[in-house]
């Protein structure tokens, strides 16, 4: 089984650490003839607004910037050389990161996005959309988002699923998650773990109704999702796995249950949601990423369409 063939990994320019790419090598030495793409994305506004200088060397200078990147990022690259993975180098210049990125993965095929992330303060990540968070809602292929700690042996992945959905859609994102973590933990050789989460009961309803049994409502709530979690894993998994049906949000549940077993990946659903609701609301991956102390892997719907495509 070869899972993933063509990686893009984005470079980080303000470190020469590269966690990213890192886990990249580590997951192309797994395989068979898998190769990456190492993109480091620049801009600088200074370039832009010299206005004592013509177009043509304004030109020269972005010129001698992206040349002087391409040195510095394939002497990174170079320390990876007794990887035997072969490592393509690119430099572009462009003031949107994510949209290089997305146009990369649209142009080229990549068939996996490796970038590192950091925690982002929440009221700037509602008013100024941080990077990450458009990759995770436009990019079309899966991405992972990694974080700076270790991938042992017989390690442990979650998937986080939405067991009680009874829409198609999430059904069959459920399944995709589901093949990705089977194919991921052959890949690995490491352990899986299944993590649904399901609602308590509304305290607005407890206190209008005065007959409102949320205790019975809890327990029924309960049973429905155990009941559907049993059937996806008996469906889905051959292997043994070990099931988590947690009562809360998903933004909650999942980061609990990763840092409890020490997980080394989350592999969960993105809407791609976007507009307004995006800016205000996100979505489970978004809200969960700065919450976890490992990395997640961050799956598109079957009919998702980037808004970069035409």
């Amino acid at each position: 089984m070869i899972k993933y063939r063509n990686i893009l990994v984005v470079i980080d320019p303000l470190h020469d650490t590269q966690a990213a790419l890192s886990r990249a090598v580590f997951l192309a030495q797994k395989e068979d003839k898998a190769k990456i793409k190492a993109l480091l994305t620049i801009y600088d506004f200074s370039y832009e607004m010299t206005s004592m200088l013509s177009g043509e060397e304004r030109e020269a200078m972005r010129s001698g910037v992206i040349e002087e990147r391409n040195v510095w990022l394939n002497e990174i690259i170079a320390t990876y050389q007794s990887s035997g993975i072969e490592i393509e180098t690119k430099v572009v210049w462009n003031n949107r990161l994510y949209e290089s990125v997305i146009q990369e993965v649209l142009d080229f095929g990549h068939d996996l996005v490796v970038k590192a992330t950091h925690p982002h303060p929440t009221l700037q990540s509602i008013i100024f959309t941080p990077n990450d968070w458009h990759i995770l809602r436009k990019c079309p292929t899966p991405v992972m988002m990694v974080k700076e700690h270790d991938w042992p042996t017989k390690g442990k992945i979650i998937a986080a699923i939405h067991a009680g959905a009874e829409d198609e859609d999430h059904h069959k994102l459920n399944q995709k998650i589901a093949q990705e973590t089977k194919d991921l933990s052959k890949l690995l050789d490491a352990e899986v773990h299944i993590v649904t989460a399901y609602p308590s009961a509304p305290v607005n309803i407890a206190i209008e109704l005065p007959d409102f049994d949320p205790l019975k409502y809890n327990k029924n709530v309960m049973e429905f999702h155990k009941k559907a979690l049993d059937k996806f894993v008996d469906e889905q998994f051959e292997q043994a796995v070990t099931k988590h049906l947690e009562e809360g949000l998903p933004d909650d549940v999942i980061p609990e249950v990763a840092s409890q077993i020490n997980a080394e990946i989350v592999i969960l659903g993105t809407s791609g949601r976007s507009g307004f609701s995006a800016a205000l609301i996100g979505n489970t991956a978004e809200h969960v990423i700065d919450q976890l102390d490992c990395d997640l892997l961050a799956l598109k719907p079957h009919n998702f369409v980037s808004p970069f495509e035409k």
